[in-house]
């Protein structure tokens, strides 16, 4: 798998019946502390924040926002801070455990050296719904913008036939189509160009972020916040369920791993700096897009800050410009988070976990070339054709399971692996790990019964998934059935196994 590979090194045994892969053999494996997997290491540490900060910021506040004040009102703010929240106390396990596991595989990885490869599985499983869905989501929401900007450059805008899919009166979303395309383009042509072009986007949606809170705290009014939390503390729950959307994506900065110079160092700092850029604009946006046109207005209002502008300075300019924003932030996110996708998939693939093509790096662009292009047939169908908002609750109660799974994992861990290298440590140990779960299940019992329902059957059909492929595939149970019960560390090590016939 390339000339960089560390040599083999031997884990701690696994436990009867329970395939568990140590932190240090994660990391020789992926060479993570070296270069390997025919990856390279491009990033810095303010690449990796723009990266983080690319997907982020897209259709949760340009295009969600709306959906949040629709069941909060004006105290979306608080929704905002309590999303937040949630996403601060789990951020600190992420960085944690992204410094002392910096590998392509973000919870995935750290879920099999902590619980073993079913649940691994399974985490990945959601991974895989959280990145997808979202993608597909995003490409919607781009659409949507890039109506909007049509309309105000040129009086035109796309028919509906062209720009939504049936659920939404047209026939097929065509633009969502083109934006995933775009972005398989830069990340099959590697990780340099998309590194830059997402630095370039996420520079300027801040910017256009910023000149939005300008222009609209000059037509700030304190009446529009009153009454504030009209709908009370289920309202500011229920919003802050789906602000939660609005904060998925910063886990990907993790996946980045093997692509990352000095990824024990530069992962935890851009997690906190991503995490804590990101809660200020936000909360900010949040307050002045209520405070301007009022929450009635904005709940009605998709692309809500592009009226605002419009209607505060009196020219479609200025909502133009919005939506040039809200087009390239949008499109950033794309990018991001299907490099994300790409690349859990390729720590499964590795892990005999899904199939061998997904693991497979370009030589010529030093990326999963082949994976990068499934992926993106994969989720513009869906972009295509549907509206995606019932599965949009999906995603958000499964990346809630994830970051739960995440903050015991930092306990686990601890306990398990007390002398582990750790660049960072979680702050007020073990009470902030405890008290992201807590978040978790508080947010997951806001999304509903029907939400619940829907995703014990997302996790039925993966552990059937699992049963039916992932064990039966699995490099570990091989090496296992090889050698004995936890003699498999030089075969894990080795690189897949050689083809037959």
């Amino acid at each position: 798998m390339g000339p960089n590979r560390p040599p083999a090194t031997t884990p701690a045994p696994s436990r009867p019946g329970r395939r568990l892969k140590s932190p240090d053999l994660l990391v020789a494996e992926s060479g993570a502390d070296l270069e390997g997997h025919g990856l390279k290491r491009t990033m810095g540490l303010f690449q990796l924040v723009c990266f983080g900060v690319g997907a982020i910021v897209g259709t949760g506040i340009f295009v969600g926002l709306s959906d949040s004040v629709a069941e909060a009102g004006p105290a979306v703010a608080v929704s905002f801070v309590l999303a937040a929240v949630t996403c601060v106390f789990t951020a600190f396990s992420v960085a944690e455990l992204g410094g002392a596991i910096p590998v392509s595989g973000s919870s995935y990885s750290f879920a099999y050296a902590t619980f073993g490869e079913r649940t691994a599985f399974l985490v990945g499983w959601c991974l895989l719904l959280e990145y997808g869905v979202s993608v597909s989501a995003v490409a919607v929401g781009w659409s949507q913008y890039l109506n909007e900007l049509l309309d105000s450059l040129t009086g035109w805008r796309l028919p509906a036939a062209l720009s939504a899919g049936p659920g939404d009166g047209g026939a097929v979303n065509l633009p969502a189509v083109v934006v995933i395309a775009l972005a398989a383009v830069l990340l099959a042509r590697g990780m340099r160009e998309s590194a830059r072009a997402t630095a370039a986007m996420a520079v300027l949606k801040i910017g256009v972020l910023l000149l939005f809170l300008a222009i609209a705290f000059t037509a700030f009014r304190d009446g529009n916040l009153t009454p504030f939390a009209g709908a009370g503390v289920s309202g500011v729950t229920a919003g802050a369920s789906l602000a939660f959307f609005s904060f998925i994506g910063f886990d990907a900065v993790t996946t980045a791993g093997e692509e990352v110079r000095d990824p024990r160092r530069n992962i935890p700092l851009a997690i906190l700096i991503c995490i804590g850029v990101v809660t200020l604009l936000y909360v900010a946006v949040a307050l002045a897009a209520v405070g301007a046109l009022g929450a009635d207005e904005v709940a009605a209002r998709p692309a809500a800050l592009s009226l605002i502008v419009d209607q505060v300075t009196g020219s479609a300019v200025g909502g133009g410009v919005i939506a040039f924003g809200a087009v390239v932030a949008i499109a950033s996110v794309v990018l991001a988070v299907m490099y994300g996708q790409t690349r859990v998939l390729m720590s499964m693939s590795r892990d005999g976990l899904m199939p061998r093509v997904f693991e497979r790096v370009s030589p010529r662009t030093a990326t999963p070339a082949a994976g990068t292009w499934i992926v993106a047939a994969a989720v513009a169908v869906p972009a295509a054709f549907s509206s995606l908002d019932v599965v949009v609750g999906l995603t958000t109660i499964g990346t809630l399971a994830i970051m739960a799974v995440v903050n015991v994992a930092v306990l686990a861990l601890r306990r398990t692996h007390p002398g582990l290298k750790r660049t960072f440590r979680v702050p007020l140990y073990p009470l902030s790990p405890l008290a992201g779960v807590g978040f978790c299940l508080y947010l997951i019992w806001g999304t509903g019964w029907s939400t619940w329902t829907q995703f014990a059957v997302f996790l039925a059909v993966g552990a059937g998934v699992y049963a039916l492929y992932g064990r039966g595939h699995s490099r570990l149970g091989r090496a296992e059935g090889a050698g004995g019960p936890g003699d498999f560390g030089e075969a894990a090590v080795s690189g897949p196994p050689a083809r037959r016939g």
